[in-house]
C-alpha cells in the first residue's frame, strides 16, 4: 500500500458540476485546489455514468433571461459547439478539459474519502486532514489543507467532521412552508435510473430477466407517460426510494430500479401495444442519480418563501430559477403525479450564509448539501444551480484564504469584495454593479462608432399572429415610453385595447403594475399601422410589459428578423381556474424560436448606449444592459475609452453576449439550432492611440466562441484612449457589449 500526502490550500470533495466549479473558481482566483471525487469521471449525475440532464435557473424555458453565465455558462457553450448531438461521452470531455485547463487544479478520480481528521468541540470543530483511497491503485491518500468544501451531494465530509445537518421534511410550522408536512419526517426525493434505446433497423428480440416487474400488473401504465421512442430524462419520474434511506439503502434502491426499467422495456417490447420491433436497449444506467439526502445547517437556511418572493439578500452570490420541484414518496408507484411544480415570478438569490457549515469553521459548502429546508432544496437542487453554488463557494474560499478568516467572518465583513471578485468573474451573480475602483473604465469617457437608437421591426414575416388570446411585448423604457405602433389586420370593425406594465423586480418578466392603458377603434383591413398612446416615463430605466387584449379577428403581422436583444413577444396560455396558486410564468410564455411583431417605438431609446458596458450588471437585470451597435456593415463597429490623462493599460476584460434568454442543456432535451450563440462576437481587435494620437493594434483575436475574454496587452503601452473594435459577430447584425473592463 502507498500513504501519500498532499497539501493545497482548498480541497474540494466532490466530482459533480458544483465541485467541479468549485475547484475551478479557487484555482483561476490563485489558489491551489485538490479535488477528489470517488467516480471514474467528473460531472455526478450529469455524467455519461448517470445522464441526468443538466437544468438550472432557465426552468427549461420558462424563466426569462436566466440562463446561468460563469464557469456553468461555459461549459454550456463549449458544449453547443463541441457536442453537437448530446454524446454523454463528449459532456465528460468538456467537463474534465475544465479542470485540467487550470494548471492549480490537482485532479483525483477513483478516490474515496472515507476518513475526516476535525477536532474541536460539537459547536465549533475544524478539519484538519481527509484521507481518501484510491481504487484501482491501491493508494492511501491523505489531503491536508486550510479550507474543505464538501460537494459529495450526500454530505459525507461533513457528517465524518461532525456538522450539523437534517435529513427528511421540516413541520410547516418550522418556516411557514405551505408545501411542508404538518409534521417533520425522514422522507427524500428518491433516486432514479434511466435507460437509452436504439434502432437498429431490423428486428431485436428482448428476454427479460427474471427480476423484471411486471408493470402492466402495477398503475404505472396508468399514471406515467410511456412511449417507445422515449429515452434518457424522458423517464425521469423511474424513481424510487424516497421513503428508504437513499444512501444505506442504495443498492436496495438500485436493483428495484432496474427490476421497473426491465420491466418497462418488456412492456414496450413484448406487449404489442407499440413499434417498437426494430428497437433495442443501448445503456442502462448502474448508478442511481441520488436527488436528496443530508442539507447541512448554516447561518441561513434558505425556504419556500425566499424562493417565492425572492428575498434580496445583501450577501446574494448566486441565483437559482428552477421551479419548486418536489416528488411524491412512493416515486414510480405513487398514485399521485410524478412531481408538482410552483414556480417563482423570477430568478431568486442565494445567500453566502447558506454555503457554509454552521459548526464546523473551515467546511465550504455546494451542491445538494447547502442549508436549504427540503421544500426550498426542491428548487436549489438542480444541476446547474448546484454549479453556481459551487462557483460561489470556490470564490468565497479563495478570498476567505487570501484574508486569513473564517467563512463567518467572510460573510460578515468581505461581502462587498466577494461579490465584486465574482462579477468579475462573469459568475451567476444578479443585481449586483460594477464598482470595482481598480478598474479603469470606468475613470473614462466612453464613446462608440455607432449604437442602436430606433427599436423597431418594420419588416413583415409570411405568419399572422391571432389574436385568439392576450398577447404581450418585452421593450425597454430609457428614458420613456410614448407611443407604441403595431402592424396588424382586422377581419371586421372592433376595439383594441392595450395596457402597460411594469414588472416590478428587475429580474421578473410579468406583468406587475399597471401604469398605462389606451382603447383604439379598428376598421377593417390589412398592414395597418395602429399607434397605441402609452406615455410612461419611470423612475429610472427598466423594461415594460404591454399587452394587448384578445380581440376576435385581429392578427399581428410577424416580423420577418428576429428581435434586437431586451425585447420579448409573450402569449398567454390561460391556466386552470381551480388551482392552489398562481404561476404568471407559466401563463406567459414566450412566442416559439422566439418570433416577435412587427413595431415601433417612440421615442428613441437609449437603453443601449455605450455607458451601459461600463460598470453595470453584465447581464439582462431590468433591461438589457450591454452596448449594441449600429449595424456591422463593411467597416467594424467600435466602443472607445478617453481618458483625461494617460493610463498604463495592462490588461483588458470583456463579457460578450451568447444570449442567455437562449436555454442550452448539456444532452440535448431539446437543441438549438447554431452551434455558436449568433449574437457572440467572432473576431476583434484592442487598439490605443500614440503620443501623435494615430492608432496602434495591440491584441487580434479570431474564431472567438466565449462570453468573457480577457486580452493581456503588451508591456509599456501608455495612453489616453482605448478602443475595443469588432468585426465580425456568429451571425447577429449588430455587435453586443455587456462589459468591458481595463486594468493596469
Amino acid at each position: 500500500m502507498r500513504e501519500e500526502t498532499v497539501r493545497t490550500d482548498l480541497t474540494v470533495v466532490g466530482g459533480g458540476l458544483a465541485g467541479v466549479c468549485a475547484a475551478i473558481a479557487a484555482a483561476r482566483l490563485g489558489r491551489s485546489v485538490a479535488l477528489v471525487t470517488n467516480r471514474p469521471v467528473l460531472g455526478g449525475n450529469s455524467s455519461s455514468e448517470v445522464r441526468v440532464w443538466v437544468c438550472g435557473a432557465t426552468g427549461h424555458g420558462t424563466q426569462r433571461y436566466a440562463r446561468e453565465t460563469g464557469i456553468m455558462g461555459e461549459l454550456f457553450v463549449e458544449n453547443q459547439y463541441r457536442n453537437p448531438e448530446g454524446n454523454p461521452y463528449y459532456w465528460d470531455l468538456v467537463v474534465l478539459d475544465a479542470v485540467l485547463a487550470e494548471p492549480g487544479i490537482q485532479l483525483f478520480l477513483n478516490t474515496d474519502v472515507r476518513e475526516v481528521d476535525a477536532s474541536g468541540p460539537e459547536e465549533d470543530r475544524r478539519i484538519e486532514a481527509v484521507t481518501g483511497w484510491m481504487m484501482g491503485s491501491e493508494r492511501r491518500i491523505r489531503f491536508t489543507s486550510t479550507a474543505f468544501a464538501d460537494c459529495t451531494g450526500d454530505g459525507l465530509i461533513g457528517f465524518l467532521a461532525g456538522a450539523a445537518y437534517r435529513i427528511g421534511r421540516e413541520a410547516r410550522a418550522e418556516y411557514g412552508e405551505p408545501w411542508a408536512p404538518e409534521t417533520a419526517d425522514a422522507i427524500t426525493l428518491g433516486s432514479t435510473l434511466l435507460f437509452y434505446t436504439r434502432d437498429t433497423g431490423r428486428p431485436e428480440r428482448f428476454v427479460p430477466p427474471s427480476f423484471a416487474k411486471d408493470i402492466e400488473a402495477t398503475s404505472i401504465p396508468e399514471r406515467r407517460i410511456i412511449k417507445s421512442g422515449d429515452n434518457g430524462c424522458a423517464y425521469w419520474w423511474i424513481e424510487f426510494g424516497g421513503e428508504l434511506d437513499t444512501v444505506h439503502d442504495n443498492e436496495r434502491i438500485r436493483d428495484e430500479l432496474w427490476a421497473v426499467i426491465y420491466g418497462i422495456w418488456d412492456y414496450i417490447k413484448n406487449s404489442g401495444a407499440f413499434d417498437a420491433q426494430t428497437m433495442t436497449l443501448e445503456w442502462v444506467g448502474a448508478v442511481p442519480g441520488k436527488r436528496e439526502y443530508r442539507r447541512f445547517t448554516g447561518d441561513y437556511t434558505l425556504t419556500q418563501s425566499d424562493i417565492l418572493d425572492q428575498t434580496p439578500f445583501p450577501d446574494r452570490v448566486a441565483f437559482g430559477g428552477w421551479s419548486i420541484d418536489l416528488h411524491p414518496p412512493g416515486g414510480v408507484y405513487a398514485t399521485e403525479s410524478g412531481s408538482k411544480h410552483w414556480h417563482p415570478d423570477g430568478n431568486y438569490h442565494i445567500p453566502l450564509r447558506c454555503l457554509y457549515s454552521t459548526n464546523v469553521g473551515n467546511l465550504w459548502l455546494a451542491g445538494r448539501d447547502i442549508s436549504a429546508s427540503h421544500v426550498a432544496f426542491g428548487s436549489t437542487r438542480v444541476m446547474a444551480t448546484c454549479a453556481v453554488t459551487g462557483e460561489a463557494a470556490g470564490s468565497a474560499a479563495a478570498l476567505a484564504l487570501r484574508h486569513g478568516v473564517s467563512p463567518r467572518e467572510l460573510a460578515r465583513d468581505h461581502v462587498t469584495e466577494l461579490q465584486q471578485t465574482m462579477l468579475r468573474q462573469d459568475a451567476a451573480l444578479l443585481g449586483v454593479r460594477n464598482d470595482d475602483p481598480a478598474d479603469l473604465a470606468r475613470q473614462a469617457d466612453i464613446t462608440a462608432s455607432g449604437t442602436l437608437t430606433e427599436l423597431a421591426a418594420d419588416a413583415s414575416g409570411t405568419d399572422r399572429l391571432p389574436l385568439d388570446e392576450d398577447r404581450a411585448l418585452l421593450v425597454p423604457v430609457d428614458p420613456e415610453l410614448t407611443t407604441l405602433d403595431v402592424l396588424l389586420d382586422a377581419d371586421t370593425a372592433t376595439e383594441l385595447t392595450a395596457q402597460c406594465y411594469a414588472t416590478g423586480k428587475p429580474q421578473n418578466y410579468l406583468p406587475a403594475e399597471l401604469v398605462a392603458t389606451t382603447r383604439v377603434q379598428l376598421a377593417p383591413g390589412t398592414k395597418q399601422w395602429i399607434r397605441l398612446q402609452l406615455p410612461w416615463r419611470p423612475p429610472e430605466p427598466q423594461n415594460a410589459f404591454v399587452i394587448l387584449r384578445r380581440a376576435a379577428g385581429v392578427s399581428l403581422h410577424a416580423a420577418a428578423t428576429p428581435p434586437e436583444p431586451g425585447v420579448l413577444a409573450f402569449r398567454r396560455t390561460p391556466q386552470p381556474t381551480e388551482r392552489e396558486y398562481d404561476q404568471p410564468v407559466v401563463e406567459w410564455r414566450p412566442d416559439q424560436n422566439r418570433q416577435g411583431w412587427c413595431f415601433r417605438l417612440a421615442p428613441n431609446t437609449r437603453a443601449y448606449a455605450p455607458e451601459r458596458a461600463v460598470g453595470g450588471y453584465a447581464r439582462p437585470y431590468g433591461g438589457p444592459q450591454l452596448w449594441a451597435s449600429a449595424e456591422l456593415g463593411d467597416e467594424p463597429q467600435w466602443l472607445q475609452l478617453h481618458w483625461p490623462k494617460p493610463v498604463t493599460p495592462t490588461r483588458v476584460e470583456l463579457i460578450f453576449d451568447d444570449d442567455v434568454q437562449e436555454d442550452l442543456i448539456n444532452l440535448h432535451h431539446h437543441r438549438t439550432p447554431y452551434d455558436h450563440p449568433p449574437a457572440l462576437v467572432r473576431d476583434f481587435r484592442i487598439e490605443a492611440a500614440d503620443d501623435q494620437g494615430d492608432w496602434q493594434a495591440l491584441a487580434w483575436r479570431t474564431n472567438n466562441r466565449r462570453r468573457r475574454r480577457i486580452v493581456n496587452l503588451p508591456p509599456d503601452v501608455r495612453t489616453d484612449r482605448l478602443r475595443l473594435i469588432i468585426d465580425s459577430t456568429h451571425g447577429s447584425p449588430r455587435a453586443h457589449v455587456f462589459s468591458l473592463r481595463v486594468y493596469g
